[in-house]
């Protein structure tokens, strides 16, 4: 947890006055201007050979202290830095650099009860004295693990899609096993169609503390799709997920969490499904985490129960702060056994990015594919399916306020089937406005 920045221990060092230390000697100020620049390693790799001899000379440390700190060398600043404190144990601007590095360390116990001793001394000025009330409340609510907080979101969006039953483009196709009647005319929705349409979505989500590293969370999604022309591809979904997550002192965290999902199709009840996923996140340097997951989804069809089937699968995700990459795979298995064709096994990977372009405008661009083999015949067409599928999309975010958001977006998708009854593409283009709270 970084609670402590640098900028805010610039800010006490002064607001509680300039360190005698940089008075002491031609070495420490070289050193203390090498702080000032921001070249922490280099005030590091000066003083670092010094120390043996130096060690218990409080000047020599207090800047020793911050560099070791700045450079990430957290063990060594606060050995320094308790140093200090042994010779000058009312020496404040050493105790709040100390609770710095505790805070930068994980070990946030200490940080508080350094920065509330640091709080407590008469001789720190009010606004810094109110900057540390502010620290101590904030690791008061840390250490009993975050309190609660709700979050959640509106979208509203119209656009056009030029698939909406991702149909082959095709006006016939032939049918092997009736092969001496000629190529078979599609019709209706068999055949592609093109239509306008509204979406709308809401989503709210929160997480409450059951302890400092354990939490209980839960969030409901629910959207809904409105073709202009046609009733027939109108969709709506809702989904509900709870679970529980536990944050260990590396800051990886582990969660496991049950989620049910309905969807309506037409505007009549067309599907619904129960299932558990487990996912531990390994955070790494620079805002970066690898993630791993596995889940089990069980599906039923209100009204072709021949298509109800269990799914697994798994995935393992890299992402850091603008940037994400993922690959998984599973299958997805039918309950009966008369319908295997409809069951499948697959392998998909994914990716996407943000860009800033200025404070503004951001760039977000993806891409998905995923291979599915089917595992049965198709009769009509006497050999098993096989897809592969690829979708892209770019979207421009204009922030209007901190809060509300303008989006218009295109996404492309191509089906490759060795079915050319399954074979499609689609492009989608629309503009939304969303608002986060």
């Amino acid at each position: 947890m970084r609670i402590v920045s640098m900028t805010l221990a610039v800010a006490l060092t002064c607001a509680i006055g300039s360190p005698a230390a940089a008075q002491s000697d031609a070495l420490v100020q070289q050193a203390m201007a090498l702080q000032a620049q921001g070249k922490s390693g280099d005030a590091y790799q000066l003083l670092a050979p010094q120390a043996n001899s130096r060690a218990g000379d409080p000047d020599f440390d207090y800047v020793l202290g911050l560099a070791a700190a700045d450079s990430g060398r957290f063990a060594e600043a606060i050995a320094a830095l308790q140093r200090v404190l042994a010779v000058q144990p009312a020496n404040s601007q050493a105790r709040a650099e100390i609770a710095r590095v505790y805070a930068l360390a994980g070990d946030i116990d200490t940080a508080r009860t350094e920065f509330d001793t640091v709080n407590n001394d008469p001789t720190v000025p009010d606004p810094v004295r109110q900057r540390l009330g502010k620290l101590v409340r904030d690791y008061d609510k840390a250490i009993g693990g975050g309190g609660s907080d709700v979050t959640g979101f509106a979208d509203a969006e119209i656009g056009y899609d030029s698939n909406i039953n991702t149909a082959t483009g095709l006006s016939s196709i032939t049918l092997p096993i009736f092969a001496f009647l000629g190529p078979a005319t599609l019709t209706g929705p068999a055949t592609r169609m093109d239509d306008g349409y509204y979406q709308l979505q809401a989503g709210l989500s929160g997480s409450a503390a059951v302890s400092r590293q354990t939490r209980v969370y839960a969030s409901a999604l629910g959207s809904w799709r409105d073709n202009f022309a046609s009733d027939l591809f109108d969709q709506a979904g809702v989904t509900g997920t709870t679970g529980l997550s536990h944050s260990f002192a590396n800051q990886d965290v582990v969660s496991l969490s049950g989620q049910v999902q309905r969807f309506w199709l037409d505007r009549s009840g067309y599907r619904t499904s129960i299932g558990a996923i487990a996912q531990y996140t390994a955070r790494l340097s620079k805002g970066s985490a690898l993630s791993g997951q596995v889940q089990y989804f069980r599906s039923n069809y209100d009204s072709d129960p021949s298509r109800d089937a269990n799914r697994y699968a798994a995935t393992i995700t890299y992402a850091d702060r603008t940037s994400f990459f993922g690959v998984g795979g599973g299958v997805e298995e039918t309950v009966r056994t008369t319908a295997r064709n409809l069951g499948y096994w697959f392998v998909a990977g994914q990716g996407g990015s943000e860009i800033a372009l200025n404070d503004r405008f951001t760039l977000a661009a993806g891409v998905s594919a995923e291979h599915r083999d089917y595992h049965g015949t198709e009769i009509l067409f006497l050999k098993s399916r096989a897809d592969t599928q690829v979708d892209a999309s770019v979207s421009l975010r204009i922030r209007l306020t901190d809060a509300l958001s303008l989006r218009p977006r295109v996404t492309v998708t191509r089906n490759f089937s060795n079915i050319d009854l399954y074979d499609y593409s689609r492009v989608t283009g629309s503009a939304g406005i969303r608002f986060e709270f």
